[in-house]
């Protein structure tokens, strides 16, 4: 079985808290929403604004997703 590198953290727990994320948001993908949602501020949340932002940090999102995904079916698999 192949063992599974845990992703590294970019964002400190500090920065997450001065940007007041909530903790369901605190993943390994908070380097990104972090910036997301201070442009979202800054442009009042128009859906035309951040998409460059927004669509890095779905795909962020995703990746987070099918890794979470294989690293499951693998332990599944072994049993």
């Amino acid at each position: 079985m192949a063992e599974f590198v845990e992703p590294e953290m970019k964002a400190t727990a500090k920065e997450m808290a001065e940007a007041r994320l909530p903790l369901r948001y605190r993943d390994y993908c908070a380097h990104m929403l972090i910036p997301l949602n201070k442009c979202r501020h800054r442009s009042m949340y128009l859906p035309w604004k951040c998409e460059e932002e927004r669509h890095a940090y779905e795909k962020c999102e995703y990746e987070d997703f099918m890794r979470r995904s294989k690293m499951l079916a693998q332990i599944k698999d072994s049993q």
